[in-house]
């Protein structure tokens, strides 16, 4: 696949507004379970911008260990084209794998470009990440590790330092602790 391309094209709100956009933007793909690879391979043969950013992970069977490559966004490939009309909507959609653009009612929505940036910088500068489920602030969460394992409460940031908030709903009371370093699931 290409090297990430990330909007190096000016655009101004005027044209946005217009719908007049000159700029190849970004939208997210969904894809069947398991056939991100081949979608992406897909629309790269065929000429479409695409970004899959792929986690490398160790996985452990019962006879060896294998060095894999997992997808950070499972289900998930990023395309970066100009969607002004549908037949390029529709050439997308018949891929092998495909299941839909991301958007409300299934109408491709572009992603913010400093974003994708992120992900691009992210891919480049190879620092060692995992993908992670997908946290917001004032989202009732559990610990996964350390001293702390199993407490339940609900996710709040206080000065870029994220904390968790316990309840005891009988008495209306609730202690606040700093959770930094730890690894956090959705309850």
């Amino acid at each position: 696949m290409a090297e990430p391309y990330i909007n190096h094209c000016i655009d101004t709100a005027a044209t946005r507004l217009l719908g007049q956009s000159s700029c190849p933007e970004w939208y997210a793909v969904q894809t069947r379970p398991r056939h991100e690879q081949t979608v992406a391979t897909q629309l790269d043969r065929d000429g479409v911008e695409v970004l899959l950013p792929l986690a490398t992970q160790v996985r452990r069977w019962s006879d060896r260990r294998k060095l894999i490559q997992v997808p950070f966004f499972p289900n998930y490939v990023f395309v970066r084209m100009m969607l002004d009309s549908n037949e390029q909507r529709v050439y997308v959609l018949r891929r092998m794998g495909v299941v839909g653009f991301v958007g409300p009612n299934r109408e491709a929505t572009p992603i913010a470009a400093s974003q994708m940036e992120s992900v691009g910088t992210l891919m480049t500068t190879q620092v060692e990440c995992h993908p992670h489920p997908y946290l917001t602030v004032g989202q009732r969460v559990r610990i996964r590790n350390g001293a702390l394992k199993g407490l339940e409460g609900i996710l709040l940031r206080i000065t870029n330092d994220d904390h968790l908030v316990l309840s005891i709903d009988l008495i209306n009371k609730s202690v606040i602790v700093r959770i930094e370093g730890y690894d956090l699931e959705v309850v």
